[in-house]
């Protein structure tokens, strides 16, 4: 019936799977963008992006923009500062220039990121980890 003849579109994840909102590859977007949902960003966005489930910047999609998502996957560009709750990915055509924010950090090899990085956990940092003591001599 409808949309038999449909390319199919490569698996990023299967955690980035049932989109619910997409910005078209000729779609300028500016303002701030909500959703409770899944978003795929295939255009142009300018302003604030907040999703409570999944962002996908496709290989075609541009955003500046200070970014809050579960997971984040960049395949295009962003600039601005992300936060991803979960996980940022950044595959081989992807390129992040700002300061994140997350829990786990992915970049396949051809990945670009520039920017400072800051690792969120729920653990405890250890007492191992504190300052060598100067050595008395």
């Amino acid at each position: 019936m409808f949309g038999l003849n449909r390319k199919p579109q490569p698996a990023t994840s299967s955690i980035y799977n049932k989109t619910e909102t997409v910005i078209g590859a000729n779609t300028r977007f500016q303002g701030s963008l909500t959703s409770d949902g899944n978003i795929r960003i295939d255009g142009s966005v300018e302003g604030d992006v907040e999703v409570l489930g999944n962002l996908i910047v496709g290989e075609t999609g541009r955003v500046i923009a200070t970014v809050k998502a579960q997971n984040v996957h960049v395949s295009g560009a962003v600039k601005g500062e992300i936060t991803a709750v979960e996980q940022l990915e950044i595959s081989p055509t992807g390129k992040v220039w700002g300061d994140i924010t997350t829990a786990a950090l992915h970049i396949e090899p051809g990945g670009l990121f520039r920017g400072q990085s800051a690792m969120t956990s729920t653990i405890d940092e250890p007492l191992l980890l504190e300052a060598p003591r100067p050595s008395e001599g």
